[in-house]
């Protein structure tokens, strides 16, 4: 066995950012060499994981990255098992290094395409092992999505204070002139926080889930029954209806306005800039 000196552990410990015993007996178990025992303690963070598979992660962070010309944003959630490595600076740096592969990644959506993006020779998903063989916790990219504007428009992004809830809200605009307006964007800022906020099931009723209507419809049917037959089911259809207003975004009430559906904010906003706007898709994260 080579001798393992007080040196190369060091190295191995800046390489690694593991403790020293970790990396002085990685080092006695590929007699010295460096490149092996850094496999080797990637190979413990593997295992780590797989003994924590069935761990739930509902800790973590929000990580979001927008481009300056506000034509691209990317959004993931880092979740890891407890709000202690959630506060570590082993965690944090990590998250701090998904922006990279939020910007590098070309998919729409799915985390797997995120774990194997490549960035200075390295995939996502090696970086998140070597975090876990830090931490010895569970971490997992939960979610991941990307929405990139092709014509005149803006994209609106918001992470709640607590980092644990993250929307981002893809806005046409008729001219680019409506969509760098300071009072639109900050609108659509709102907007963002309206959906963190209240949590909108759908854009509109043409996205709520056909299973659901029909549920809904059940329960009201239920709570009527005992109506007049002839009425119950104008009855239904105005619960439905009042269903739709409160979950549907573009018509529930604006968080900062309840008075005023957020279709008809959007609206006013855009013509008082000089053109109009429509929200074309939004995504929302929730960790926990």
């Amino acid at each position: 066995m080579a001798e393992i000196n007080a040196a190369l552990v060091v190295k191995l410990r800046k390489m690694s950012g593991q403790g020293m015993m970790d990396c002085k007996q990685a080092l006695e178990e590929t007699n010295g060499n460096l490149d092996e025992a850094m496999t080797l303690l990637r190979k413990k963070g593997l295992s780590t994981l797989a003994k924590r598979a069935d761990r739930e992660t509902s800790e973590g962070k929000i990580i979001s990255f927008l481009s300056s010309d506000g034509k691209e944003a990317a959004m993931a959630t880092l979740c890891c098992e407890t709000d202690f490595v959630a506060k570590s600076e082993t965690f944090l740096g990590t998250a701090d290094i998904i922006v990279g592969y939020l910007q590098a990644c070309k998919a729409e959506k799915g985390s797997e395409n995120l774990l194997n993006t490549e960035k200075d020779g390295k995939k996502l998903v090696d970086m998140i092992t070597e975090s876990v063989s830090k931490t010895g916790e569970k971490t997992e990219v939960g979610n991941y999505a990307k929405i990139s504007l092709k014509g005149p428009g803006h994209i609106a992004t918001y992470v709640h204070f607590n980092g644990k809830i993250g929307v981002m809200v893809e806005l046409e605009t008729s001219t680019q002139a409506v969509a760098d307006n300071a009072q639109f964007q900050t609108i659509a800022k709102d907007i963002a926080m309206h959906i963190a906020a209240i949590n909108p099931l759908s854009l509109d009723k043409s996205g709520i889930a056909a299973d659901v209507i029909e549920k809904e419809r059940a329960i009201a049917a239920e709570q009527v029954k005992d109506k007049p037959a002839n009425i119950i089911d104008k009855i239904v259809d105005g619960k439905i209806n009042k269903f739709f207003a409160e979950n549907c975004l573009l018509s529930q009430g604006f968080v900062k306005d309840e008075k005023v559906a957020v279709e008809k904010v959007l609206e006013d906003t855009a013509k008082a800039a000089g053109g109009t706007a429509k929200i074309k898709s939004f995504v929302r994260f929730a960790i926990g």
